[in-house]
């Protein structure tokens, strides 16, 4: 049973990584940061003839398609179709879990690859690769007691990870980024559960419209584009839950979300190098409030086939892209010169993707 919910958690957390968070697929940010619950790791370690703890109680690993008809890039007006391939692994052992994703997105026309400017016409669409990785340590596991389960609270967990991406865009953006922070994980009817995660974050990036070449005048720039912004504070949240209320027969549906909330990192600028006041970063948001998702092989094959072929739809919604002011009408990243808002630092799209265990 409790297989079984590390492999149903997971067939909610690829999706999550591969199409929200920080730095969702759609631009060069950072991740998805999402979490596994700590359901799934044993009480005790088995020990092995050496007398250490056995590894990898759960080790899973999953592909994953999705198509977004709406996405929306920072300057390009207008939406942008994207295809989304996901890889990712997780595994749970006796002190507490490890994932890992790396995803590729592709974009329509309308988001040229570079040397193409953002205007662009006939350009082959931009692509965009990530990886994450992600560990938590779960403070039950490690100390070896009950004293942080109480209630509904399950499990309290330190997590730190890393980011790495890459795009072939004009803009030429790399990030990359950690994470450190506490983790709570809650628990929800039908094995579901909630993790909240207060972090701290820090992000180093790079921009080709930071150069000397593209500021205003009255600015520096920085000479090679590459920013370092501060660290800052982060908090991210997400839920998976089965219907298990459904009758018998009607049983393969679950639900899952996440938010991400990710204060100001400043402008990126450093040393005797400035940069327009409305380089400066905002707070960000993204959400995905609810995915439903359908347990095909369930449904075809019987409950031993379990989550080994998922298809779920989803809302995305992210406000503040990439930390740009979308209130600010000074900022040409949201706004064009006339001073309208031309909808690239805001997203709002239903998508839909399939999931294969194996």
């Amino acid at each position: 049973m409790r297989r079984h919910l590390g492999a149903t958690i997971l067939a909610a957390a690829i999706s999550l990584w591969a199409f929200a968070g920080h730095a969702s697929v759609y631009d060069a940010e950072g991740p998805a940061k999402a979490k596994s619950s700590d359901a799934d790791l044993p009480k005790k370690a088995k020990p092995t003839v050496l007398g250490a703890p056995a590894i990898f109680f759960i080790n899973d690993n999953r592909l994953t398609y999705a198509y977004l008809p709406r996405g929306r890039q920072n300057t390009i007006i207008g939406p942008i179709e994207k295809q989304i391939f996901a890889f990712s692994h997780f595994d749970a052992w006796a002190y507490g879990t490890n994932s890992f994703s790396v995803l590729l997105a592709k974009s329509a026309k309308n988001d040229p690859a570079g040397p193409c400017p953002f205007s662009a016409q006939g350009c082959a669409g931009e692509t965009y690769i990530r990886g994450s990785l992600r560990s938590t340590f779960g403070f039950n596991e490690v100390f070896n007691t009950k004293t942080f389960t109480w209630g509904i609270l399950r499990n309290v967990s330190f997590e730190v990870g890393v980011d790495a991406d890459t795009t072939n865009a004009y803009i030429g953006a790399s990030t990359r980024d950690l994470v450190a922070g506490v983790q709570f994980s809650f628990d929800l009817p039908y094995k579901g559960f909630v993790n909240v995660a207060p972090l701290y974050y820090q992000e180093w990036n790079h921009n080709s419209f930071l150069t000397p070449n593209f500021i205003g005048a009255g600015y520096t720039g920085i000479p090679d584009g590459n920013t370092r912004y501060r660290g800052t504070w982060a908090l991210e949240a997400n839920y998976y839950m089965d219907l298990g209320f459904l009758p018998e027969n009607l049983r393969y549906f679950a639900i899952s979300g996440r938010v991400g909330v990710y204060g100001p990192k400043g402008d990126g600028s450093y040393g005797p190098y400035t940069l327009p006041p409305t380089s400066k970063s905002t707070t960000e948001i993204i959400s995905e409030p609810i995915r439903l998702t359908f347990d095909v092989s369930k449904a075809i094959w019987g409950a031993q086939y379990s989550h080994i072929i998922d298809y779920w739809v989803s809302y995305l919604v992210r406000l503040n892209r990439n930390g740009n002011d979308d209130s600010n009408r000074a900022n040409r990243t949201c706004f064009t010169a006339s001073g309208t808002n031309n909808g690239s630092c805001s997203e709002r799209s239903v998508y839909t993707g399939v999931t294969l265990k194996f």
